[in-house]
């Protein structure tokens, strides 16, 4: 251990209480509305939904205290307790050449950690899920899903991993700057291919077929100017009983999707009112503003990758004796989490801005009184707390909290009825 070790602990202890706290907070405060559903909704959300969405929460909330604490020990363990090591010495004894060891390292790595996450997911599936009437996956298909996502590690991870590894070593002093520029055309990508080429294998969407639906909707996307190849239903309600809708996809290969659960709760009006919003964030560019925001921080990241790669200290202080390209990548992987919190709330600040925002869009494209009526269905649906804590909720929560969402839209809907 030295000097680093002990800045390492302190910041991953000071990591794990403040989430710990906050868990806390946010546990106190919704048991304590438990049993008085708000104002706002005490004539839509009925006394039973509302506890049930406290309980939800509640559970959810203690599973999420256990997991900070197990990643925290399990993060000792990878680093301090010697598991990283332990694995690049046992790849490095079958003597293969630099890279192809690198890019074992780095997938055994992902591929522990996800056999190791799996009590949780289990736990989250097939307890907590099924207790509140959400699960609807099978066995086998959680178990053939796990099989995918291990397979696309291999067929995408590995050649990028190579790729990166090869960049390092044989792109000279900025090859930090090489490795962004891969990643970023990686990211693009994956955003264009995503819709055609990867949710296909883990779900089935189909063109939506209600021709009266479709209509208002088309007619919608003519109104906002967006073009995408299709409009599409998911089979959400395969694995779950919560619903959504979204946009995916890039440039010309942009996709309109709604679960198959979302068009079982709404009627047309508040579906357009739900597609409006999610318009909302195209119109306001939103996701260029991401894309750029994720740029800047990796181009960041990676720089300061550049200058660790080359201290002694850094692998020393985190239990690695032999330093190496892959394990200088593995290590600010998992290490920088811990460092970046305090960033949390500057993101979910941004997040919530731009729901705002969207949700302006929709009121004015639509309506916002069939937007607050979607919505409260979709609260009561998802068993969606109506009463998080607001420090809790200001840290984490990507979205406005129900009534501040739900008030900001009442206000537009007054002042479009006068």
């Amino acid at each position: 251990m030295n000097n680093f070790s002990l800045v390492f602990l302190a910041a991953l202890a000071l990591s794990a209480l403040v989430k710990l706290w906050l868990a806390q907070r946010q546990i106190r405060h919704v048991a304590a509305n438990r049993d008085s559903v708000p104002a706002a909704f005490a004539d839509r959300i009925p006394l039973d939904a509302h506890r049930k969405a406290a309980d939800y929460t509640l559970a959810n909330t203690r599973l999420g205290r256990v997991e900070t604490l197990f990643n925290a020990v399990l993060l000792v363990a990878w680093t301090l307790g010697g598991g990283l090591q332990l694995l690049d010495d046992s790849v490095r004894a079958l003597g293969w050449e630099s890279i192809p060891t690198g890019v074992a390292v780095i997938i055994g790595a992902f591929l522990v950690m996800a056999l190791l996450d799996l009590p949780v997911s289990l736990y989250h599936t097939f307890v907590i899920e099924e207790r509140f009437g959400f699960n609807r996956t099978t066995v086998p298909t959680f178990v053939g899903d796990m099989l995918k996502q291990a397979l696309l590690t291999l067929l995408l991870g590995g050649p990028l991993a190579w790729a990166a590894l090869w960049l390092m070593e044989r792109s000279g002093g900025y090859w930090w700057f090489h490795l962004w520029l891969l990643w970023v055309s990686f990211s693009l990508l994956m955003m264009w291919a995503y819709p055609s080429f990867i949710a296909p294998l883990f779900n089935r969407f189909t063109p939506l077929e209600d021709e009266s639906l479709r209509q208002r909707i088309q007619a919608l996307l003519g109104k906002c100017g967006f073009k995408s190849q299709g409009i599409f239903v998911m089979d959400g309600s395969r694995r779950s009983g919560h619903g959504n809708a979204y946009f995916t996809g890039l440039g010309s290969n942009k996709r309109i999707v709604f679960f198959d659960t979302l068009l079982q709760t709404l009627d047309e009006d508040e579906i357009e009112a739900v597609l409006a919003h999610e318009l909302g964030h195209f119109k306001r560019r939103h996701v260029q503003k991401r894309i750029v925001t994720m740029m800047l921080l990796s181009l960041a990241g990676l720089a300061l990758l550049g200058w660790l790669v080359e201290q002694p200290w850094f692998y020393q202080g985190l239990g690695v004796a032999t330093p190496s390209n892959h394990m200088a990548l593995l290590l600010f992987m998992m290490v920088s989490p811990v460092f970046t919190l305090f960033l949390q709330p500057l993101v979910s600040w941004f997040s919530r801005k731009h729901e705002f925002e969207a949700d302006d869009y929709a009121a004015r494209q639509a309506s916002a009184g069939n937007l607050v009526r979607a919505l409260v269905k979709l609260y009561k649906e998802n068993a969606s707390t109506l009463t998080p804590d607001p420090l809790y909720s200001a840290f984490y929560d990507s979205h406005p909290p129900a009534p501040v969402r739900v008030a900001h839209l009442s206000a537009k809907l007054q002042g479009q009825t006068t």
